[in-house]
This record gives C-alpha cells, structure tokens and sequence, in this order.
C-alpha cells in the first residue's frame, strides 16, 4: 500500500515475527512507522518526532536487551508495527509469571489491514510459550483504538490514572489491564 494512500489495499500481504536483529532496511522501515505513528498521535510517550539518530539508537538498542522481545507487523514485506514484551527483571521472582506489553503502534498508513490484531496476538503467544501466565500493559486514555483492541482481545481494565502523561500540558488519563493466558 502506498504511504500516502487511505485506501486499505485488499491484496496486501500482512506477516508479524519476532525480530532479534535490525538490518539496514529494517531500521529505516521501523523508524518511518514510528515517525508516521508519533505524527498522528500514537507515539509511545513520544509527542513529536524525535531526530532521526535518536530513533535509530532508540531501536538498535531496543534489540540489544535481553529483557525485551521486539515483536513487529509487515504489510508487504515493510515493518508497520510493533509492540514490545518488557520480561520482568530477574530478581522478582513474586512476579515472574508476568509480562508487559508496551510501545505497541501501527503506521497511519498500515492500518484497516488486521494487523494491530494479528501483532498483539503474536506477542501473546509468545509469551504463553515463554511461560508467562499475565500480560499487562497501560495506555492512554485517548487511544481509543488500541483500548477498543485490547477489550475485544479479553483484556480486563483494573486501574485508571487520571495523571498519567501530560500531553500540551494538560493531565491525559491511562487506563492499567491485564489478561490471564
């Protein structure tokens, strides 16, 4: 699909992996979504697109830690998406049946294709097999699409902040769920 088109293209190929390592081409795509993602609103914690050198550094060390799986969507072949799963740390062994989802966006540009979906499932059974029996994950208010997602993929709400992030200056709610696996 053509990053300026609206129109979902019915034919795109759509594929998520986990990713362990980012070639060149990779991380250009990544770094093109996550502009595209931070542009329109969606950006992680980001409100305006970082430089591009931070956004590199920003990925090439997301892959490097060991505690972070980087799941990531395709549409045709160029990354769109991704979410990560935070492991918790080594020392907490109460909550080391735990994970959390979190940097989780789609591409403007990729969206009507399933794939917010298709990625957040990926990520999940990733887990399950890793032998994590909760996901949790937070999210501001105003994502009103990620939460719709979340809800329908049987994600239960327990926690509303309503200082959570600070966007133009004002207080934004985030809202705290978790799923049994």
């Amino acid at each position: 699909m053509d990053q300026k088109s609206k129109q979902p293209n019915p034919s795109a190929s759509v594929k998520t992996q986990v990713l362990t390592q980012l070639d060149n081409g990779d991380l250009v795509d990544i770094c093109d979504a996550t502009d595209a993602a931070i542009a329109d609103g969606g950006g992680f914690g980001w409100l305006t697109p970082p430089p591009r050198q931070t956004l590199e550094s920003y990925w090439r060390g997301v892959v490097l830690i060991p505690d972070r799986v980087l799941v990531i969507g395709r549409l045709d072949g160029v990354i769109a998406s991704s979410v990560q799963i935070l492991k918790p740390p080594r020392n907490n062994e109460a909550q080391a049946f735990a994970c959390h989802l979190t940097t989780f966006f789609v591409a403007p540009w990729a969206r009507g294709h399933g794939l917010s979906q298709l990625i957040i499932e990926h990520a999940e059974a990733w887990a399950r097999e890793a032998g994590f029996r909760i996901i949790n994950l937070d999210v501001r208010a105003s994502q009103e699409r990620a939460i719709s997602l979340f809800e329908m993929l049987g994600y239960t709400r327990f926690g509303t902040h309503d200082n959570y992030a600070v966007v133009d200056g004002n207080f934004v709610t985030g809202h705290f769920y978790y799923k049994e696996l």
